[in-house]
C-alpha cells in the first residue's frame, strides 16, 4: 500500500519552527510516568461524593421527605395515544373514556400552577412509544436523595414506559441509579420517605418481593433502611393509601392503610388521622394530591368538605380541576413524578 496513506507525524506544511516546538514537546511513551495521565504532576483526583455533585456535574435533584418545599417535576402532556377506543377502556386501565382537548387545558393549567409556585417543570420527551398510561410518571421512578430509580411497570399494558423516562432523565441531567433486573416490578407511586433515613415501600399487585430486595440494597448503600408492608388485595399504589404533608402530620386510608405502618408513624411522632371524606375520595380523587411544601398541597377541585377539612387543620390548599383527566384513573398525585425538594441538609 502507498505511503500517501499514512500520513506522517509532522506535516511538511509545518514551519521549521512548528516543527522544532514539537519535537521539544514531545516524550517518548516510556517516559511518561509521572505525568498528569499516570497519576503524578498534575493528577485532580475526584474526591467529592456522588451527593456533593448534584447541583454541579448533575442538575439538582433527589428527595428525602414528601412535605419538604417541592423544587421539580417530571409530567408528560395528554396526546393522542390517550384516545381509545370504548371497547378497550378496560384493558388499558381507563375508567371512561377522555377528551382530549379538555384534559390538555386541565394538564396545561397545573403545569401552570406548578411554575406560579416557583415549581420547575419538566416535559417526559415525545417518543414513538407513547402508551395511554404514560400520563402518570410518579408511577415510572422513584426519587432518592441521590437520583431515580427506575420503574418496572407491573402490567403489560405499561411495560417499556420506563425507557422513555430513563431518557428524559438523562437529557435533563438526573443519574439513574438503578435498573430493576430479573422479574421484579415496581412502580414509584409504592415508595414513600418517612424521613431521611427511613423509606416505606407498600408490596402488592404493582411492586414484588424481587424489587423491593433490589431497591432495599441501593438504599442501604445510602445508610437507609427500607421498611415494606403488605398492602390489601385490590388496591393500586401504597401512595393511595398515605400522604405526609408535614414533619409530623399524616393522612391514612382507613382500613387500607396497614397498621403496623400506623405504628411506625406514630412512633417517629406523626400526628395520623384518617382522610376527611371518604366518597370525595373515591369518586373525585381528593386524596390523590401533591404536597407543595410544608402543609400546602394542591388537590382536585369539586371536593368542598376534604377542602374545608384540610383548611382547618391549617393546610394551604391550591384547588385545580381535573374532572376530564381522572377518567384515566388518577390525577395530580399519579401525572406528577417528582425529582427535587429541598433536603433536610439544606435546611
Amino acid at each position: 500500500m502507498s505511503s500517501s496513506h499514512y500520513p506522517s507525524e509532522t506535516p511538511a506544511c509545518l514551519s521549521v519552527n512548528s516543527r522544532k516546538s514539537l519535537s521539544e514537546a514531545a516524550r517518548p511513551l516510556a517516559d511518561s510516568f509521572g505525568t498528569a495521565a499516570y497519576g503524578g504532576k498534575g493528577w485532580s483526583p475526584r474526591i467529592r461524593s456522588h451527593e456533593q455533585e448534584l447541583g454541579d456535574l448533575w442538575t439538582d435533584c433527589g428527595i428525602d421527605s414528601e412535605w419538604r418545599p417541592l423544587k421539580a417535576v417530571l409530567v408528560h402532556r395528554p396526546g393522542r395515544e390517550m384516545e381509545i377506543p370504548e371497547d378497550k377502556i378496560n384493558e388499558l386501565q381507563f375508567a371512561e373514556t377522555i377528551n382530549l382537548v379538555q384534559a390538555r387545558a386541565e394538564h396545561d393549567y397545573m403545569v401552570e400552577m406548578y411554575q406560579d409556585h416557583q415549581v420547575t417543570v419538566h416535559l417526559l420527551e415525545p417518543n414513538p412509544g407513547m402508551t395511554p398510561n404514560q400520563l402518570y410518571c410518579a408511577d415510572l421512578f422513584a426519587m432518592t436523595p441521590e437520583g431515580a430509580i427506575l420503574a418496572r411497570p407491573a402490567s403489560t399494558v405499561r411495560a417499556g414506559e420506563e425507557r422513555w423516562v430513563a431518557r428524559t432523565l438523562g437529557n435533563i441531567g438526573i443519574p439513574v441509579l438503578k435498573v430493576l433486573t430479573g422479574t421484579a416490578t415496581f412502580e414509584g407511586a409504592d415508595l414513600m420517605w418517612l424521613d431521611r433515613e427511613t423509606a416505606v415501600i407498600g408490596r402488592g399487585l404493582r411492586t414484588s418481593q424481587a424489587a423491593i430486595d433490589q431497591i432495599t440494597r441501593v438504599l442501604s448503600e445510602m445508610g437507609i433502611t427500607t421498611l415494606a408492608f403488605d398492602m390489601p388485595f385490590g388496591t393500586m399504589h401504597f401512595m393511595g393509601m398515605l400522604r405526609v404533608v408535614d414533619k409530623d402530620l399524616a393522612f391514612i386510608w382507613p382500613r387500607r392503610t396497614p397498621h403496623a405502618l400506623v405504628i411506625l408513624l406514630q412512633e417517629r411522632g406523626f400526628k395520623v388521622l384518617p382522610l376527611p371524606d371518604l366518597d370525595e375520595a373515591t369518586t373525585n380523587m381528593a386524596f390523590n394530591f401533591v404536597v407543595l411544601g410544608p402543609r400546602k398541597i394542591m388537590l382536585a377541585a369539586k371536593n368542598p368538605a376534604s377542602l374545608a377539612f384540610y383548611t382547618s387543620m391549617g393546610i394551604e390548599c391550591l384547588s385545580i380541576p381535573v374532572d376530564e383527566l381522572r377518567k384515566a384513573n388518577g390525577a395530580m398525585g399519579c401525572m406528577t413524578g417528582i425529582l427535587c425538594r429541598e433536603k433536610m441538609t439544606m435546611e
